[in-house]
């Protein structure tokens, strides 16, 4: 894929003239955020260390899941409301879904056998693996952009910013806690300040006051001082205490 100014430029002119609502932006800077991290972990790791090593292979499984997550996800609310009003509008992407399913569990293959293989064979079976991630995302994050535009011009055609929401929302109730912390541990930090503040302070007036402060401490060993301080002021919160690192 080639990419020059003009392209950049006639993406952006793309976008409607008022904001709607986007339910691939944030969950797609996490996906990016953890694959990015998840192939530099891998690339960096030392064969050597047995802990290490065990740690980074338990890494990349666990990035595999969310994945496998996602994919269901969307396939279940967001590929179902596109079939409802534009039958036949999801046939390719629902076919790459099904592609990247089995690259997933070929992948997650490619780990217990890099877990197995002899300790002198690691440095070959890891950079093999590597390799193939780094396939695996590269397809990935083309594949998030084609669903972030042809996609959400098919969902914006055919559904009010309200109906979108109501999707949304209940994408969102169908995931388990746990679940839901680890996407928070990758969504929040790599939005941009505005967004994480629309996010959390959605939570803010609709979850728990626990449930807030659970994501909060969750989140903030990774967001910087300054980003931290920007959030809790946009919240109308002070500093947690014992959190500012």
């Amino acid at each position: 894929m080639k990419i020059d100014p003009r392209e950049i430029a006639a993406l952006a002119s793309a976008q409607p003239a008022a904001p709607r609502m986007d339910m691939y932006a944030g969950i797609h800077k996490a996906l990016r955020a953890y694959m990015a991290d998840t192939l530099l972990g891998l690339g960096r790791m030392d064969v050597d260390d047995d802990l290490e090593f065990a740690h980074t292979c338990d890494r990349v499984m666990q990035m595999l899941d969310f994945c496998r997550s996602h994919l269901r996800h969307e396939n279940q609310f967001v590929h179902a409301a596109m079939e409802a009003r534009e039958p036949g509008a999801c046939a390719d992407v629902e076919a790459e879904h099904a592609e990247h399913e089995e690259a997933i569990s070929a992948l997650a293959e490619g780990v217990s056998h890099l877990l197995a293989c002899a300790r002198a064979a690691r440095p070959a079976t890891a950079q093999a693996l590597y390799r193939q991630l780094a396939l695996f995302i590269a397809h990935n994050f083309e594949h998030m952009h084609e669903e972030e535009t042809a996609h959400n011009r098919v969902l914006w055609a055919h559904y009010s910013d309200e109906e979108l929401v109501r999707i949304h929302d209940a994408l969102v109730a169908s995931i388990p806690p746990d679940e839901m912390m680890a996407t928070a541990r990758w969504l929040v930090p790599f939005m941009s300040p505005a967004e994480r503040t629309v996010m959390l302070s959605d939570m803010q007036q609709h979850a728990p006051a626990p449930v807030l402060a659970a994501v909060l401490a969750h989140v903030q060993p990774h967001l910087t001082q300054v980003e931290w301080a920007k959030l809790m002021r946009s919240l109308g919160l002070p500093p947690l205490p014992g959190l500012v690192h």
